[in-house]
């Protein structure tokens, strides 16, 4: 019985010493920090060609001057088009450039004794224009300039003619773009055409008549980006 109690007490202090190196073989867990990615979210850009629709109001002053008489034509009303431009940014900064045609109905009458019949219209208007803007992510502040063509129409109730003019428009606006591809714009363009002549034979007048024309454009656009 003793030489069995010895023999026991033997084989448990041989598990005991055994139980360390057999639980430093033993696999440890891994534990690992989660894997998470964080999702990258690519800054707005204006870059890109883009069309748009555009509308608005104009006003203007025509000078009538010559041995014919001298006086003046205030013509307004509205007109709508279309654009299209391509814009490309360099850090906060966008440089574009910018056509447009705009059917227009800009019209006034005289109000002079010597011709109160006198009309002055403005049937179209076309611009070319570079544009900068600085961005404020999806808000572009900018100024526009460049060349500008339109028509400019005037008859004297006893004859008249139709020129189309080339001169130069300078301006600016604020664009903004509210959802995916689609941005709007409100634009402001002073525009001069130079001057025309309302000649004897066409105008009826007993010399020939310098006409020029200068207006300010309002406009209201929306474009689409690709």
């Amino acid at each position: 019985m003793k030489r069995f109690t010895q023999s026991v007490f033997a084989g448990l202090l041989a598990v005991a010493i055994a139980s360390p190196s057999f639980a430093a073989d033993l696999p440890r867990p891994d534990y690992k920090a989660p894997n998470y990615s964080p999702v990258f979210v690519a800054p707005f850009s204006w870059s890109g060609f883009y069309v748009g629709l555009n509308g608005g109001y104009g006003w203007g002053q025509s000078k009538w001057s010559g041995s014919g008489g001298d006086f003046e034509v205030s013509p307004n009303g509205w007109l709508g088009g279309g654009t299209v431009g391509y814009n490309l940014q360099t850090g906060a900064w966008v440089w574009g450039i910018e056509g447009d045609i705009d059917y227009m109905n800009l019209k006034g009458t005289a109000d002079a004794a010597f011709c109160p019949g006198c009309t002055f219209k403005d049937t179209w208007l076309a611009t070319i224009r570079g544009r900068v803007g600085y961005s404020f992510d999806r808000w572009l502040p900018y100024l526009t300039g460049g060349l500008a063509y339109g028509n400019m129409y005037m008859d004297t109730g006893f004859g008249s003619v139709s020129r189309t003019k080339a001169g130069w428009t300078a301006g600016g606006g604020v664009e903004y773009a509210f959802a995916g591809a689609w941005s709007t714009k409100l634009e402001y363009l002073y525009v001069d055409l130079g001057s025309a002549t309302c000649g004897m034979a066409t105008c009826g007048f007993p010399a020939d008549e310098t006409v020029d024309f200068k207006a300010s454009v309002v406009r209201l656009g929306l474009n689409y980006r690709f």
